[in-house]
């Protein structure tokens, strides 16, 4: 079993960011953060790599489409980078892995559907070994709101997903969906190798493609996190993240990160 590394994903504090990059990273690092999780990373990869070694941060992994196709799924306006563009940007900030952060729900509606996408996935991962980087898939609630043939859609996924390519289980979003968090990390197995550690009193219930309005710091709401982090047998990192909060996002975020020290992460 390994024990997880500590990271934040830095969509989390984007408009502290946007505003003072250099107080938000040196923000991070006094909390305690060493490694965090870059989003938005290929057109900026000299500037961040500058910036996190200024910090004494590293960001091992990091978020870029690799298998919505040739349309970007948040802005169509905004062109999707080649694969190798992403992987020359993440060998610059030093990843081990990119997580594709977004697919569309459309997508996960049928089996021939997410099979398309398992293959995209992995015509991606081939390309980024080639780099050293791995791949992985991060979720949201899609995966889990369409059940086909009782199962949940990211499971039939992974079976289509070649043994490489891995999973960043974001344990709010599976939750929101109807998962028993621990219970599929445990099904899941070796295949998630990160956790978004993210919490929420799952009232309401968010629904597909709306901010959600519950979310607390990590330990204070309805998912089960301990359990899912105990289930985690090969899980590399444990990433706090905050889609929306409306609490003062620095207490929420040191709230995170204690809670996964506590539990001897580091």
């Amino acid at each position: 079993m390994t024990t997880p590394a500590i990271s934040v994903q830095l969509w989390t504090v984007r408009d502290e960011l946007t505003a003072d990059a250099d107080a938000t990273l040196a923000s991070l690092r006094e909390i305690g953060f060493r490694n965090v999780e870059a989003f938005g990373f290929v057109t900026r990869a000299d500037e961040l790599a500058e910036a996190f070694t200024r910090h004494g941060l590293a960001s091992p992994t990091g978020h870029a489409s690799l298998a919505s196709g040739t349309e970007n799924p948040f802005d169509p306006t905004i062109a999707v980078p080649t694969p190798d563009e992403v992987f020359q940007a993440a060998t610059k900030l030093g990843m081990s892995t990119v997580f594709d952060p977004f697919v569309a729900p459309d997508r996960w509606e049928s089996v021939d559907e997410i099979r398309k996408t398992a293959e995209a996935l992995n015509a991606a991962a081939q390309i980024g070994s080639g780099y050293g980087i791995a791949v992985g898939y991060h979720n949201h609630n899609q995966e889990f709101t369409n059940r086909i043939d009782g199962r949940f859609a990211l499971e039939i996924f992974a079976e289509h997903l070649d043994p490489a390519v891995g999973l960043e289980l974001d344990l709010y979003w599976a939750s929101a969906g109807g998962a028993d968090v621990a219970a599929l990390v445990e099904r899941l197995g070796d295949r998630v190798v990160a956790l978004h550690v993210k919490d929420g009193t799952l009232d309401p219930l968010p629904s597909l493609g709306t901010v959600p309005t519950d979310q607390v710091p990590a330990g204070e709401g309805a998912v089960a996190l301990t359990a899912a982090l105990d289930a985690a047998h090969a899980a590399q990192y444990a990433i706090v993240e905050f889609d929306a909060y409306p609490g003062d996002i620095w207490a929420g975020v040191r709230t995170g990160y204690e809670f996964l020290a506590a539990r001897g992460l580091s």
